[in-house]
């Protein structure tokens, strides 16, 4: 019994290995800490190149007087650039003009095209953001719209893939509207109305 009782006085008192056995215990959450912090990184890297790409897009259309497919495919296919170094593949970038219906809640499109995605369709109503409320339905507004799906290389099994997106609308700043026309018709002469599509 007394040697029971002082062999575990000895086992209370010795400290080998103690920092071995808190650095095992630590080291999950300090692995989980950094692996997290590089993903979120990542994914919030990945976020501002997302309002860029947007940014950019809407801009460059709502500075034409008229745009042709060709055109909007080009600027749709410069965003790349804008994304770079992340893979353009898994982004779909969007851009469309819309007119606003007049119930200050809607607008309408007028048209729309899309780069590894659907275009939104001619016709169908885009509900408008609250601060758009009360724009004149005299003019359009360029719709830039891009989602990027962003799978994290050590966490998927936690969040799987995570779809990245933002929207922004900008008036045109040289017409009331910026019309499509279709390629290879002959571009309009600067000054002058561009026809519609």
């Amino acid at each position: 019994m007394i040697r029971r009782s002082v062999r575990l006085k000895e086992f209370r008192a010795n400290e080998d290995a103690v920092a071995a056995i808190e650095f095992a215990i630590v080291l999950p959450f300090m692995l989980l800490l950094c692996i997290g912090g590089v993903e979120l990184g990542n994914a919030l890297s990945i976020n501002v190149k997302v309002t860029n790409t947007v940014h950019t897009i809407a801009d460059i259309v709502s500075q034409n007087k008229c745009v042709t497919t060709s055109d909007v495919t080009g600027i749709l296919s410069a965003s790349s650039y804008v994304l770079s170094p992340y893979d353009i593949t898994k982004a779909v970038v969007t851009v469309s003009e819309v007119q606003p219906n007049g119930d200050n809640a809607t607008a309408k499109v007028i048209w729309s095209q899309s780069l590894n995605g659907t275009a939104r369709t001619v016709g169908t109503t885009v509900n408008l953001p609250t601060a758009l409320t009360g724009v004149p339905t005299t003019s359009g507004l360029i719709l830039g719209e891009a989602t990027y799906f962003y799978t994290p290389n050590l966490g998927y099994t936690i969040s799987g893939t995570v779809a990245l997106s933002d929207s922004y609308y900008l008036y045109p700043r040289q017409t009331s509207f910026v019309p499509a026309i279709t390629s290879g018709t002959t571009p309009p002469v600067p000054g002058t109305s561009c026809p519609t599509s």
